[in-house]
């Protein structure tokens, strides 16, 4: 359509150029275009790639009731739903702000961490990180799927992070 705004999220650790996760929605926002792949650009994921192959390969056709869309390239450690897309991606650093004594929200058993300015502020788009877990699994969720977007990708998720990536660390 045109006129719409071009979509360009950056997750960005200082120091960590392996962490730099850019997601850019290319074709979706572009007049025309008419492609409903979402471009990842993902550097080399932290921890197993094979155990993020496998939980990449493993996800469900549908999450938060949206479908799954393309990624590109399609060997990325990721995978979206969405328009806007809901972004999964295995092998991300640490979140900014989460060590041993950040709190967690736990769904079947698995820990996801969630900034304190995403409970506050609903507006936000949402952000879960897998507490305790190698590999770590992140979920991009815009804000305009909240709040039920949140524990329903925390439901369909932790079977598979259970089932692919290993517990180092219990989030209580």
């Amino acid at each position: 359509m045109p006129g719409r705004p071009h979509l360009s999220l950056r997750l960005h650790t200082p120091g960590r150029f392996s962490g730099r996760v850019l997601l850019v929605a290319g074709c979706l926002l572009v007049a025309g275009c008419g492609d409903d792949t979402v471009k990842v650009d993902v550097d080399a994921p932290d921890g197993d790639t094979a155990a993020c192959r496998a939980l990449i390969a493993d996800l469900p056709a549908t999450l938060a009731k949206k479908p799954k869309v393309a990624v590109e390239p399609t060997d990325a450690p990721a995978a979206a739903y969405g328009e806007p897309p809901i972004v999964v991606t295995c092998g991300v650093p640490v979140p900014e702000g989460f060590d041993l004594t950040a709190s967690c929200e736990t769904a079947d058993g698995v820990g996801f961490y969630i900034p304190d300015e995403q409970y506050e502020d609903q507006d936000l788009d949402l952000v879960l990180t897998t507490a305790g877990y190698e590999p770590r699994v992140e979920v991009r969720i815009p804000a305009r799927y909240r709040p039920n977007a949140g524990p329903a990708a925390m439901s369909a998720l932790a079977p598979l992070v259970t089932e692919h990536t290993k517990l180092v660390e219990p989030c209580d």
